[in-house]
């Protein structure tokens, strides 16, 4: 509304500023094709309204700085009330700064074409100066915007989901979007989103585990995944590097809540094998593995015996509730999560049967689950829910 109010307002005054310009420009031939004007004798006796100058051979530029001058004090209360209207807009809607930004900008730089005000007029100059202003405003507004998203925290009792930052930046960039998707001068804008980008992936970052009631790297993931999604939905050109910094960024937070909860699911087994690995990187021999004390095969089926069958698909089943139980619906991470925890474990079982067979070849030790059965152990859990 603040913006189709100015619009039409503007509208109305180019005709009406012109006009009058035209006529002081007609009045004392000061036009584009204006001749020789050295003979040219104004003096403020010969005209009925007392006049700014008193040059007996004005120049051009005299001229000019007259009719200027004159028109200024015509129009001495539209500036003022142009920045009072700029206030009103900017007090009626939380970003009506945009909005003003938009018109005054299409009119100082001629988007209206015909209708707009021609550079060299007097309406030009003193929209140029109020397009300052709102160029101030806008910044100051978006100074704002990015403060408050850099120092926001999660509701105390958020258990996941999209972080209120995030929303406001996405309803932001619908705003935005709609309001200059006439304008070609974008310039403003695009930085405008750059800078709400880069505090909106701060806030994110800045995420402390002790004012969540879940896990961190979740959270995360799915906030990342929601700003790349609705990114490519907007397609703004100046936000792709940001596109695909979300993108990379809910990779990595994935890999680390699958790898939490991972090593929770097979704990022992998982730090039981580090070590194996940690002693072949100090240039243990594979054969000298099961002689060391803390890895010997009477350790490793102890260890191994924690881990029935059964109870690898039942600690699975809980941890797929509590993934159903936490991760948002709205962005359907669950079933893309799921598929690399599986694919993630299967790569653990491969690489503990591997250290087996090397490190304790002809023990007759297996795992007492194979890999068919964890695939199966995904699939009914997938399936039955």
């Amino acid at each position: 509304v603040c913006k189709q109010v100015l619009e039409q307002l503007l509208r109305e005054l180019q005709p009406l500023c012109t006009s009058e310009q035209q006529f002081l420009q007609e009045f004392f031939q000061l036009g584009h094709d204006s001749v020789e004007l050295q003979g040219l004798e104004v003096k403020v006796s010969t005209v009925s309204s007392p006049l700014p100058f008193s040059s007996h051979s004005p120049s051009l530029a005299h001229l000019w700085e007259a009719t200027t001058q004159l028109l200024s004090e015509m129009f001495s209360c539209l500036e003022p009330e142009l920045r009072a209207l700029l206030d009103v807009c900017n007090k009626a809607h939380p970003l009506g700064c945009l909005q003003v930004l938009v018109a005054l900008s299409d009119s100082v730089f001629g988007v209206w074409g015909s209708s707009s005000a021609p550079p060299s007029s007097f309406l030009h100059t003193l929209l140029g100066n109020v397009l300052l202003l709102a160029k101030s405003n806008f910044n100051k507004c978006i100074g704002t915007l990015c403060k408050e998203m850099e120092e926001a925290k999660p509701p105390s009792r958020m258990r996941g989901g999209i972080l209120p930052c995030v929303s406001r930046f996405q309803e932001f960039l619908a705003f935005s979007e709609e309001v200059f998707c006439t304008s070609r001068r974008r310039r403003e804008l695009d930085k405008a989103q750059l800078r709400l980008a880069s505090s909106v992936f701060s806030s994110i970052d800045s995420l402390n585990s002790a004012n969540l009631k879940v896990n961190t790297d979740m959270v995360m993931m799915e906030n990342f995944h929601h700003i790349h999604s609705f990114l490519c939905q907007k397609n703004i050109p100046c936000l792709e590097d940001k596109k695909r910094e979300a993108e990379q960024r809910c990779r990595e937070h994935m890999g680390k809540y699958i790898t939490t909860y991972l090593g929770q699911l097979l704990e022992r087994l998982s730090h039981f094998f580090d070590g194996v690995k940690a002693r072949l990187a100090q240039g243990v021999k594979e054969e000298e593995i099961s002689f060391q004390l803390a890895y010997s095969k009477q350790e490793l089926r102890k260890v191994m015996e924690k881990y029935p069958g059964k109870e690898v698909k039942r600690a699975l089943e809980t941890l797929y509730k509590k993934m159903q139980k936490y991760l948002s619906p709205e962005e359907n991470l669950l079933p893309v999560v799921w598929q690399a925890m599986e694919q993630e474990l299967i790569r653990q079982y491969r690489e503990f049967e591997e250290l087996i067979q090397r490190c304790y070849a002809g023990a007759g030790m297996a795992l007492d689950f194979t890999m068919e059965d964890l695939l199966s152990y995904f699939n009914s859990i997938t399936v039955s829910n």
